[in-house]
């Protein structure tokens, strides 16, 4: 078994599952469970300045440079992974499975609940025939994200640490807490992080790189109704519910996640709660153009004040927040040495670079914003946040000779 699946296995066992509910940080305890253990593996490979953070989770270290020329003047790259896996699907008690030499049918994922991994709704697997894939058995997610990126800094740790002939120049390497419920960077120590630039290794299939992303805002719809007994409620009743139906019929019918793809911003609608006399309505507004991105929020606060407008009452308020922005805006142009010496990397690899915009984001978009410049590169998983959810062995190698080549690249040597 290659150390990076023997490490991968490891890690998806530990139940690190966010909470989008909760009001700590980060928002379960257990996520340190695996920084603990990530702390562990780096102090007894030998990496440096290996560090913990109590409070918050993070956890630190660095691989120093090997380079005989100390004179030589070399980036300092950074690599970061995220720790917690999704609400959506419980990760606990994962049980992984090895299928190898995949032969292009249906996955038997759970005989006794006669759950089935079926091509016909995953054509993509036709791509790993001959292949090994690791598996769920159905009742969890897999936990490739992000576990499947930490495991591949893991190895590429190793492999430095372990072989002090390669020459390198410093590294950094990071992982977080609670990615998957936006908050992963909120306490980042970008200054003692002491990169000039980064890598989130958080993407999907091999090839992936990603360096545009959504802008994005959450907003909260209060709608404020009137209750009445319903036999003498006419003229009178006005019924949170209905309100909230009308305010959705208001916004663009096609621009939902339903009906957008590729650049295309959307309004969507996550959660919804009330009765007749008051609802909440919690959504999300993208759009990878910040132009398209402010004009959705300008619409979505405009068609509450003509629905006021009309009721000659206050029916509806909006709290709005901006989530993240696109990080092309701080990758291009000053910054796209990291694109250029990315797909380098993966040709070096015999990887054919698929660049796509990220149809939402990552704790390097927020980085990027933060000082940090910082795109994302491929982890090999597919189907994240589902039980349903596979990683390719032979894809989280490559991620491995990836992750090298481009430190190799950053080097010279």
């Amino acid at each position: 078994m290659s150390k990076v699946v023997d490490k991968f296995l490891t890690y998806v066992k530990i139940d690190t599952q966010s909470d989008e509910e909760s009001t700590t940080f980060p928002s379960t305890e257990k996520q340190k469970d695996l920084a603990r253990l990530l702390v562990k593996e780096l102090t007894e490979m030998g990496a440096a300045d290996v560090k913990m953070d109590e409070k918050y989770g993070y956890v630190y270290a660095t691989i120093p440079s090997t380079l005989k020329d100390k004179e030589k003047k070399v980036p300092v790259i950074g690599f970061i992974a995220h720790m917690d896996t999704s609400p959506a699907v419980s990760g606990k008690d994962v049980k992984p499975r090895i299928v190898e030499n995949y032969d292009g049918r249906d996955i038997l994922l759970n005989q006794e609940k006669g759950i089935i991994l079926p091509v016909k709704e995953n054509p993509e697997l036709q791509d790993y025939v001959g292949k090994s894939l690791i598996v769920t058995d159905g009742t969890t997610l897999l936990g490739a994200d992000d576990k499947a990126g930490v495991a591949e800094i893991m190895t590429m740790a190793e492999t430095l640490l372990k072989s002090p002939e390669i020459e390198h120049g410093t590294i950094r390497i990071a992982f977080t807490p609670d990615e998957e419920v936006g908050s992963g960077v909120d306490y980042f120590d970008v200054p003692g992080f002491g990169a000039d630039f980064a890598y989130t290794v958080d993407g999907g299939a091999l090839g992936e790189l990603e360096y545009e992303n959504f802008n994005a805002a959450s907003a909260r719809l209060h709608v404020h109704g009137y209750s009445v007994h319903p036999g003498s409620a006419k003229n009178k009743m006005l019924n949170a519910i209905l309100l909230a139906q009308e305010f959705q019929n208001l916004l663009p019918v096609h621009e939902n996640p339903a009906s957008t793809e590729g650049y295309e911003g959307f309004y969507h609608l996550e959660k919804f709660s009330g009765v007749v006399e008051s609802a909440v309505a919690d959504y999300i507004i993208r759009d990878h153009s910040r132009e398209k991105f402010e004009q959705k929020k300008a619409y979505f606060k405009d068609a509450a004040a003509l629905m006021n407008l009309k009721y000659g009452r206050e029916v509806l308020t909006v709290e709005m927040t901006d989530s993240y922005y696109n990080m092309k805006e701080k990758i291009y142009p000053e910054n796209a040495h990291l694109i250029d010496t990315a797909v380098k990397a993966m040709e070096m690899a015999e990887v054919t670079p698929v660049i796509s915009p990220i149809r939402g984001g990552t704790d390097g978009a927020r980085l990027s914003f933060m000082g940090l410049p910082c795109p994302n590169l491929c982890t090999g998983g597919m189907n994240y946040h589902g039980r349903f959810e596979y990683v390719c062995i032979e894809s989280m190698e490559k991620c491995v000779e990836i992750i090298l080549n481009i430190i190799s690249l950053y080097a010279g040597c």
